[in-house]
């Protein structure tokens, strides 16, 4: 019998689109084969479905773990192809068969030529089984394990039992562009996946105040943008110099207003940026009340400073515990709890203020003496870096 093991794909939510369902395919299939770039294989896509052939056998661990990783992905399986006919999937379904306990056969036949309907072929094949294994019975509702049998029109059959779950979500580059506010933290690793995940495609923003904040801080941040290319795809970072506008902050406004129009001056330059880079939302890692400037007032006169963007703020109510959990699951965790401050840290007042006054936060960033230059100044020296897939 002539068979050979393949990767069979399964997408999630485009399938529920319409007439526009090929644009999200299309870009899918993109994505995907980027994810598998220097590997030799062979892609398959037939009605529904998507196969991986002719890879190397020794190089199936590393496929799956990379395509796992593409959003729009629901699950896959090992499969085996085999020719489609009654005597092929006898012989091949005992490769899946158990050595004991419960089975069930479940059969879906493509194939309208055959002269059994999809419970016939589930029952004759099952039937064979228990024939060649006394151990063995059939349970149709709990079953030990489901082997299943895919008959297509193609000719060809796949037989598989154990499903992987993928990344699940839309696939990137269909939602537009957000840029994210990207720190060293837990958070906004995590809400860049977490829009990535809806179809964003990513860019950064990281603010840096050399020399109170290490270049080991900045090496912090562009590792974290590493690692959600995994699921992101290539990610472009820009670095703002940020330190003559917080040691301005830090000189003309009231402490307890400092982390408050810090946020807003660091919201107006990122918009700025997006809107350069035809980015259509920003993106940052606020949870409600997690920290003094995410209370739904500190969010509020946050806000105010952005002029034509929405904020997506996808971990709003997400609580710490499900971030780092996420954080752990995306490998961003060991980085974020690295001791290499940002500059967020850096002035840090004792007692920041929990429920600003928007009057009085615009009140206090006017005080600071060009201001506007310093904001140009600083989109003009940012520094762009490429932070390609890590493969």
């Amino acid at each position: 019998m002539e068979s050979k093991k393949v990767i069979l794909l399964r997408y999630g939510e485009i399938f529920l689109k319409g007439k526009n369902r090929n644009l999200f395919e299309k870009k899918l299939i993109e994505n995907i084969k980027k994810s598998l770039t220097g590997v030799n294989y062979t892609f398959i896509r037939t009605q529904n479905r998507y196969y991986i052939e002719d890879y190397e056998e020794c190089l199936q661990e590393e496929i799956i773990d990379r395509v796992t990783k593409v959003f729009g992905l629901h699950s896959l399986s090992v499969a085996l192809k085999i020719k489609t006919s009654y005597d092929a999937l006898k012989e091949a379904i005992l490769q899946f068969a158990p050595e004991k306990g419960t089975f069930r056969v479940s059969t879906k036949r493509a194939d309208k030529s055959l002269d059994k309907n999809s419970m016939q072929i589930s029952a004759m094949l099952g039937g064979y089984i228990l024939s060649q294994n006394s151990q063995l019975s059939v349970d149709l509702y709990y079953p030990q394990k489901e082997i299943n049998v895919d008959i297509r029109e193609n000719g060809y059959s796949y037989i598989f039992s154990d499903k992987i779950d993928c990344a699940q979500g839309m696939p990137v580059g269909t939602a537009g562009r957000g840029m994210l506010l990207l720190s060293g933290g837990f958070d906004s690793p995590v809400a860049g996946y977490r829009m990535a995940r809806r179809g964003m495609q990513i860019y950064g923003v990281h603010y840096h105040s050399y020399p109170h904040t290490s270049e080991m801080a900045q090496q912090k941040v562009i590792d974290l943008a590493g690692k959600l290319t995994k699921y992101c795809g290539d990610i472009k970072l820009f670095v703002v110099k940020f330190t003559d506008i917080q040691q301005a902050i830090h000189e003309y406004c009231r402490e307890d207003y400092m982390i408050t129009i810090m946020r807003r001056i660091m919201v107006e330059i990122a918009e700025k940026l997006a809107i350069e880079n035809k980015c259509g939302a920003l993106i940052t890692g606020e949870s409600l009340a997690q920290v003094a400037s995410q209370t739904t007032r500190s969010i509020t006169v946050t806000n105010d400073a952005v002029k034509t963007l929405p904020v997506f703020r996808p971990l709003i109510g997400m609580d710490k515990y499900e971030i780092m959990d996420t954080a752990e699951k995306i490998d961003t965790y060991a980085i974020s709890q690295l001791p290499y401050e940002d500059c967020c840290t850096v002035f840090l007042p004792k007692n920041p203020v929990i429920k600003p006054d928007l009057q009085i936060a615009i009140k206090e960033q006017a005080r600071i003496k060009s201001l506007d230059k310093m904001i140009e100044e600083a989109i003009n020296t940012v520094e762009i870096l490429d932070i390609k897939c890590e493969l």
